[in-house]
């Protein structure tokens, strides 16, 4: 089948990729000629694990297409997924002017009757508005229809979560468009869920805000396990037999990041405001996890009279492993603040390094921990790259001025950081 992917970030390029994958012809839309250059190489602008190969796969198989010509692609099209992003605006709610500017091209581009199949996570209505938009726009005699299909991938697994995801939610109003959908999907052979479009749009921001939950009600009880001499590790072990409770997002930290969840709890949250209702728990969940992220600083700042002309080094920028995105990452948090403090920042990350100097290109960047380590006055952990968790306890000890530890992932043992005279710092331990 003849798809467009309208953008080429992590929703739009793993989807293009994926349905190339799975032997439909795709052409991936951008308005960034040079990254349609790079694209067409077979490079990745994102770092995404398997990505780039199934790129390079595709591209050679002449399923996969790059083009900044709208026009062109949009022109006769079977389907168009739109993939652009919705960043978050200062009142918490969604932008929605790339979806406005892509509804209008397509509106003036096709020739032919054409399904446009929202990806990008939208308030619950937008398709409604979006199908309007385009009618209202459009320049042929043609019949075109929305759907909604949001995405469930996470960063660092996208590519998997994608050709193996646990469902498929489709939304759509009629059944011509639920019918092309799923023979869309039909090469993927995963359960497809198939509910209206409201219902769809909901789904997602129903379950993202659901695990943001999760992360932080844990976080909340690994505060409380401090002050109460439990273990979040055994409580969250306990938890996990559970079969109502499950064994993911029990693991305490320093808060979520990234380009979902932070956004999404945000606009659920504005979105029942706008409807009259107040949505306590996910409030919670937004208040839980901005006080998470700068929780070890506040525990170093307790510990240190200053920070000044301190030695500090900063292990892991992004906001997880496996991924170079910084969005809402507890690493930025911190680094503002220690440099408010004065602190001489020392830091490493094997993916995220090049993102993190463009925004803070006065830190020092190394190329392995043990380099930041050396002659360190006080350490931050603030993603668990392997990189990182397999620096021996020892290191910290023979390497640090003042083997003085804050570990945001719960990376190492207590016992054993204790045993080799690192003064450690975990949450919730």
């Amino acid at each position: 089948m003849k798809l467009v992917v309208a953008g080429t970030g992590y929703v739009g390029l793993v989807a293009g990729v994926c349905f190339a994958e799975k032997g439909h012809d795709v052409t991936c839309v951008d308005v960034d000629e040079h990254k349609v250059k790079q694209m067409e190489a077979g490079i990745s602008p994102i770092y995404e694990e398997g990505l780039e190969e199934l790129m390079q796969k595709n591209n050679a198989a002449g399923r996969l297409h790059y083009t900044t010509d709208y026009r062109s692609a949009y022109r006769n099209a079977d389907a168009i997924f739109i993939g652009v992003g919705t960043p978050e605006q200062p009142d918490g709610s969604a932008n929605l002017g790339y979806i406005a500017t892509v509804s209008r091209q397509i509106a003036e581009s096709v020739e032919r009757d054409c399904l446009v199949v929202v990806k990008s996570t939208v308030p619950v209505g937008t398709n409604d508005k979006v199908e309007q938009f385009i009618k209202d726009f459009l320049i042929h005699d043609v019949k075109i229809e929305v759907a909604s299909n949001p995405e469930f991938l996470a960063q660092g697994s996208a590519v998997r979560d994608t050709l193996h995801a646990a469902r498929i939610i489709i939304g759509t109003e009629s059944k011509e468009a639920e019918k092309l959908l799923m023979e869309i999907y039909e090469p993927f052979g995963l359960p497809v869920v198939s509910v209206s479009r409201r219902s769809a749009e909901m789904t997602k921001y129903a379950s993202n805000d659901f695990l943001a939950l999760k992360i932080s009600y844990m976080n909340d009880i690994a505060n409380l396990c401090e002050l109460v001499g439990a273990n979040i590790e055994d409580v969250a072990k306990g938890m996990s037999y559970d079969a109502r409770i499950g064994a993911n997002f029990l693991k305490a930290g320093i808060g979520y990041g990234g380009s979902c969840f932070p956004k999404d709890t945000k606009a659920l949250k504005f979105l029942a405001e706008k409807a009259g209702y107040h949505l306590e728990t996910v409030e919670a969940a937004v208040s839980v996890n901005q006080r998470q992220k700068t929780r070890l600083f506040r525990k170093a700042s307790d510990r240190m009279i200053t920070f000044q002309g301190l030695k500090v080094a900063v292990l892991g920028l992004a906001f997880k492993p496996g991924t170079d995105d910084l969005r809402e990452a507890p690493s930025i948090d911190n680094v503002d603040l220690l440099l408010e403090e004065g602190a001489d920042l020392y830091a490493y990350d094997p993916v995220a390094e090049d993102n993190f100097r463009k925004r803070y290109p006065q830190i020092t960047y190394v190329d392995n921990p043990e380099k930041a380590l050396e002659g360190a006055n006080i350490c931050f952990i603030f993603t668990e790259w392997k990189e990182i968790s397999e620096v021996p306890a020892r290191r910290y000890k023979e390497l640090m001025q003042t083997p003085l530890v804050y570990d945001g992932r719960n990376v190492y043992d207590i016992a054993e950081m204790k045993e080799n005279g690192v003064e450690y710092y975990s949450i919730g331990r």
